[in-house]
């Protein structure tokens, strides 16, 4: 059964809820739903109590290393994070409290070509045990490309049954965001859903466009319960209406 994993988005040092397509380095700031009053610790700490394990904690651009901290800090060992992570900081990231560390871009040469160097230099600093492999991705057509540099750049590798078998000797999870409907409770993308519940591997955790407890059991029947899920806009916890957070808690208790 589909398990809810929660998340902890963090932006110039708050937790925000941001369309995932509106990042760019230059230009406008992205579009934000939502803007907590509260600091990361304290999501982290909900999370914690409610005993929600495997979420993670997303730094999207630079200034958020304290606020990921402390989210770590409430909640050792409980939290993934990813956001600027490579090979030279990875350990330091596990040692303030970090379950797994998610990197992306930084697997990439020059953010465009992937570097399997790269992926084997991380497992031999932490371990295999340790990484969660970001294949976050936009659709191309009838394919879906892997997006680095928060979902700005194209790259080389397209998310597959077949480069998830390449990828898994070398991760213990992988988690993908379809980038094109994050962030605007808009409905899932469900074409991604399938091709990822229909590999069984390690585990995949799925997110984008949920809007409804509707799109949960999408997902679920999609995917035949293979995929785990985040939701963030839509919840109200993140100033949503869509989904109850308390809902939530008590579905995730019953996947077990």
């Amino acid at each position: 059964m589909t398990r809810f994993r929660p998340c902890i988005d963090l932006h110039q040092g708050q937790v925000k809820q941001i369309v995932g397509g509106t990042l760019r380095d230059e230009g406008p700031g992205p579009v934000e739903n939502f803007t907590a009053e509260q600091g990361a610790g304290w999501f982290a700490g909900k999370f914690r109590d409610d005993d929600l394990r495997g979420g993670h904690v997303i730094q999207l651009g630079p200034g958020n290393d304290e606020a990921a901290r402390e989210a770590l800090a409430a909640w050792p060992g409980g939290l993934q994070i990813g956001g600027g992570i490579r090979a030279e900081n990875a350990a330091e990231w596990l040692e303030a409290g970090a379950s797994h560390v998610i990197v992306t871009s930084w697997l990439f040469e020059d953010n465009v070509r992937f570097s399997e160097n790269r992926v084997k230099a991380l497992v031999a600093e932490i371990g295999s045990e340790r990484l969660v492999i970001d294949l976050s991705c936009r659709r191309r057509g009838d394919r879906w490309v892997v997006a680095t540099q928060r979902w700005q750049t194209m790259t080389d590798l397209e998310v597959t049954p077949a480069t998830l078998d390449a990828l898994a000797e070398h991760c213990d999870e992988f988690l993908i965001h379809a980038a094109d409907v994050e962030g605007l409770c808009g409905g899932i993308d469900a074409g991604l859903v399938e091709l990822l519940g229909s590999w069984n591997g390690r585990p995949v955790t799925y997110a984008g466009g949920v809007a409804t407890m509707d799109d949960l059991l999408q997902i679920d029947r999609l995917s035949g319960g293979n995929l785990d899920v985040t939701v963030g806009s839509a919840l109200d916890l993140f100033g949503g209406s869509g989904v109850g957070y308390e809902d939530l808690v008590a579905w995730s208790r019953r996947a077990g």
